[in-house]
């Protein structure tokens, strides 16, 4: 009997349909997620545990053991009768328990530590609001999978070298959830790490933490600077600076930056990085991996001075759709332009992270505002959200 196609018998698609009339949580393609336990961080940072279905579990760890420490979901969140999709960091890593569990006796976790994932979010918006405050513990949401590139594989593979790199770490804010795996994962890997944070408010359970891998790893440092207690302060400002970078005696050269936090802090790194010269004409800023959860717009001049919050004050130039035959004048973002011409173009996260803006660019030269990096002149792939026009350029949209 030879072989050969053979269909189905049964759709998958027919069986999930079924299974979820009879638990929602059931799913042989879906990745899903339940809700079984909320840790307040701080005032202003809430941790959530969730339980993962066995669809999250093979799709997550098939090739490979677990996600990377630093990656993020996509959670779909069904509110008053619409969804919405949002993109949250994981905290710590899979098979590793987070450090808040061993105070929680009375609470009962899932059977095996490596079924449950945990995220942490501010109360803000009408989606981590909702989530924080108002879905019931057992509630179950749809999910991708574990998903992004700020990881350490793109500093170990970015440079050719024999001995571990020095990484440097900065967070701003809730910029600190995704740090936390990565900077666990770094330590274990035998990288020299160093951590600043910059927050408002107090965060004795991370302290704990930091001081728990400082005490293990004496590679490792860390700088929690409280921007309301001048004693905590590096070089005696209050924010990033060349000084407080400096400051810290690090090879910077040979230093990979992660950062993460609002568009503030990162216009402040990238200033100061700007203002300090390595030999050989090398460029601090190359040197960034950024993961960017907010929304603002800045943009930076070649002094690395932040040109604008709003309205990118660039030089106007004019975007071409040729699909639609549509033209219209940016300066600023490529979506935001769009949109402020009457023109739709598909987006989703506004970030650069969901992909979902991605589209061709035919010709003319763009600047990606994450990274301060120009295109070339000829066809590409570009998200729309981060770039803004440095010359007239057509897109295939």
């Amino acid at each position: 009997m030879t072989n050969g196609y053979r269909p189905e018998m049964v759709q998958r698609a027919f069986v999930d349909f079924i299974g979820s009339r009879l638990h929602p949580f059931w799913s042989l393609t879906t990745p899903k997620l339940r809700l079984i336990a909320r840790y307040e961080m701080s005032d202003d940072l809430i941790a959530l545990q969730f339980e993962t279905n066995r669809a999250f579990r093979q799709q997550s760890f098939k090739g490979r053991n677990s996600w990377q420490g630093g990656q993020h979901l996509d959670l779909r969140v069904f509110i008053d009768g619409v969804y919405h999709q949002r993109s949250y960091s994981l905290v710590g890593l899979a098979h590793q328990p987070l450090w808040w569990h061993e105070d929680n006796t009375n609470h009962k976790l899932a059977k095996n530590q490596c079924h449950t994932l945990t995220i942490a979010i501010k109360p803000q918006g009408v989606v981590s609001h909702y989530l924080t405050k108002q879905m019931p513990l057992a509630s179950v949401i749809d999910t991708s999978v574990p998903l992004g590139d700020f990881t350490l594989v793109q500093a170990e593979t970015r440079l050719d070298r024999r001995e571990p790199d020095t990484l440097l770490f900065v967070a701003g804010g809730s910029g600190i959830t995704p740090m936390l795996g990565l900077i666990t994962q770094a330590l274990a890997n035998g990288h020299q790490v160093t951590l600043l944070h910059y927050s408002r408010s107090k965060l004795p359970q991370l302290q704990r933490q930091w001081q728990q891998l400082s005490d293990i790893y004496p590679a490792f440092s860390y700088h929690l600077i409280h921007t309301d207690n001048p004693a905590t302060y590096l070089a005696g400002v209050r924010y990033l600076s060349a000084e407080g970078l400096l400051s810290l005696n690090l090879p910077l050269a040979d230093t990979r930056i992660f950062a993460c936090g609002s568009q503030a802090l990162l216009a402040g790194l990238y200033k100061a990085v700007s203002e300090i010269i390595l030999p050989q004409g090398n460029q601090l800023r190359d040197n960034i991996i950024v993961e960017n959860f907010g929304n603002a717009l800045p943009d930076f001049d070649s002094g690395g001075n932040q040109v604008l919050d709003n309205a990118l004050q660039t030089e106007s130039h004019t975007v071409y759709l040729r699909s639609r035959q549509r033209q219209f004048d940016s300066d600023t973002t490529l979506l935001i332009a769009a949109e402020n011409a009457g023109i739709r173009l598909a987006h989703g996260c506004r970030q650069g992270i969901c992909q979902l803006c991605r589209c061709n660019k035919m010709s003319g030269v763009v600047k990606n505002i994450q990274t301060g990096k120009l295109s070339h002149d000829g066809y590409e792939s570009i998200q729309t959200c981060i770039n803004i026009a440095m010359t007239d350029v057509v897109l295939e949209v």
